[in-house]
């Protein structure tokens, strides 16, 4: 075959190495897209890095100016190698390919063609011809290049395929949620032996994770935590995460968080008023309570779990809105009975928050904005999926108990008299066997009916405004369901 434009043999070196240091590696000449794959090792029982290099070689072309090799990429990049993920650019070697000086390329940089071409005669029919002319015109020169990919080139999803036995590789588990500098993984019980590997290749592939944590067994304790086992990295479970612009530290061993639930904060955090007074009962460390605080809302947050006090009362304080925040550890239930008196109690006593803001950047004085203390609340957040929703008949004689020796009238007649919205994150789990599976309307009726229940009282269905947060399971479904509170249930029982 007659090459369109003179090419010289002596610049045509048989390989081009790329040293590389590897107890092992898989050499594949030319190679097709579909093998670039990871050489497989599936009884490695520890992590060997150095047995995952692929090797293998693609023709280049090299221009005197780097400005025409920039217009040859533009022009003719169909031309150029389509592997995924695989650069198209490379820097020869000038003594290994006995290269002339190039001082308008002088790093020698050039592009990788298309694969299919395993010898300088089949440039003609995997080249175009308008690009065969412009390297002619260019004086383009071609050079076979050896190229390793090596353990850093691999997504984890392609390692573990690689090293998982073959009845595993269906739904190799490479997905995590990550907060602050830790991995969380639930492992099924068959992926569990290979719980190490699985966590180093996340911890190799995850420059930000610094430890991987499986869940041991189902969250079923009170406090919402479960059993983890460290599977990789450092066993530093103190973890600062950030979100709604605030920074947040706790244990994540021994307090419940969900990043995954950060849209789910941020909706609700929206709905709060700079000078709204909300009572969060589960607040764990913060998440609704501390950015609500740093929109000037006035917050009661509460936690019966000790360590969430503590990294609740940490969080206030780091994010300066300790003059917003007050933070209670108390039972949930006992604390939304008492909150509106405390409420009440609380802006008798203080009236208002002064806020000191800097003015013009360079001036000492400092803009004073005064925030009023609202006597009621106008929202409750309660976000314990879980159980939240038992709580819920503590509402009943809201009011009549806050204010006993008050007529509902006279209650009414309070300043910033309104009635509260309340906020419940719910489960509404379902049986597997249920057929057919229930609708996200039918779940919704049966939320209503518990509601209707534990209120004790029959409130419309159209007052309840659903929003379906998550699918945590199958069959198990998560809702916030949002209403505001009858006043025939807020001064329930005690009526006057």
């Amino acid at each position: 075959m007659t090459i369109p434009f003179p090419v010289r043999s002596s610049r045509i070196p048989t390989t081009l190495y790329r040293i590389v240091f590897f107890r092992k590696m898989s050499y594949q000449g030319f190679i097709a897209p579909e093998k670039i794959v990871p050489p497989v090792h599936r009884d490695m029982k520890s992590l060997d890095r150095s047995l995952f290099s692929l090797t293998f070689d693609v023709w280049t072309v090299i221009f005197p100016d780097v400005a025409q090799m920039g217009e040859f990429i533009k022009r003719f990049k169909q031309d150029t190698v389509q592997i995924s993920r695989l650069p198209f650019l490379f820097r020869l070697s000038k003594s290994e390919n006995k290269l002339e000086e190039y001082p308008k390329n002088p790093d020698y940089k050039a592009v990788a063609l298309n694969h299919k071409i395993h010898s300088l005669g089949d440039i003609e029919d995997h080249i175009s011809p308008e690009a065969r002319k412009y390297i002619q015109n260019c004086d383009g020169k071609f050079f076979k290049h050896r190229f390793t990919l090596d353990y850093n080139f691999w997504r984890a999803d392609e390692i573990l395929q690689s090293i998982l036995p073959e009845n595993l590789l269906h739904g190799v588990p490479t997905s995590f949620t990550k907060t602050g500098h830790v991995a969380h993984v639930n492992l099924k019980d068959e992926y569990k032996p290979y719980d190490s590997l699985i966590g180093q290749v996340i911890l190799d592939k995850n420059p930000s994770i610094k430890t991987v944590v499986d869940k041991q067994d189902s969250i079923d304790t009170v406090f919402r935590t479960f059993n983890m086992k460290v599977i990789a990295g450092e066993h530093d479970l103190l973890v600062e995460q950030k979100e709604s612009d605030c920074v947040f530290t706790f244990d994540f061993s021994k307090v419940y968080w969900n990043s995954r639930l950060s849209t789910e904060h941020g909706r609700l955090i929206k709905m709060f008023k700079p000078g709204d007074a909300v009572c969060d009962v589960m607040a764990g460390v913060g998440p609704f309570a501390v950015p609500a605080g740093k929109n000037q809302c006035i917050v009661f947050a509460n936690d019966l779990n000790p360590e969430s006090y503590k990294y609740l009362k940490l969080n206030v304080k780091k994010n300066k809105v300790d003059s917003f925040v007050n933070y209670f550890n108390e039972d949930g239930r006992e604390f939304i009975r008492k909150s509106s008196s405390m409420l009440a109690h609380f802006a008798e006593e203080h009236k208002q928050i002064e806020v000191c803001k800097p003015n013009a950047r360079g001036t000492k004085k400092h803009k004073v904005t005064k925030v009023e203390i609202p006597g009621f609340f106008s929202h409750y957040v309660m976000n314990l999926p879980e159980s939240a929703i038992t709580f819920v008949d503590a509402f009943v004689g809201l009011f009549s108990n806050a204010f006993p020796e008050l007529t509902r009238r006279e209650v009414k007649s309070l300043p910033g008299y309104k009635l509260p919205v309340i906020h419940v994150h719910h489960f509404e789990k379902f049986a597997p066997t249920e057929n057919p599976e229930p609708t996200e309307q039918e779940l919704q009726h049966r939320i209503h009916r518990k509601l209707v229940d534990l209120l004790k009282f029959e409130i419309p269905f159209e007052n309840l405004s659903f929003h379906y947060v998550r699918l945590v399971a199958p069959t198990k479904p998560m809702f916030c369901v949002s209403f505001t509170l009858p006043e025939e249930v807020a001064f329930a029982a005690s009526e006057k």
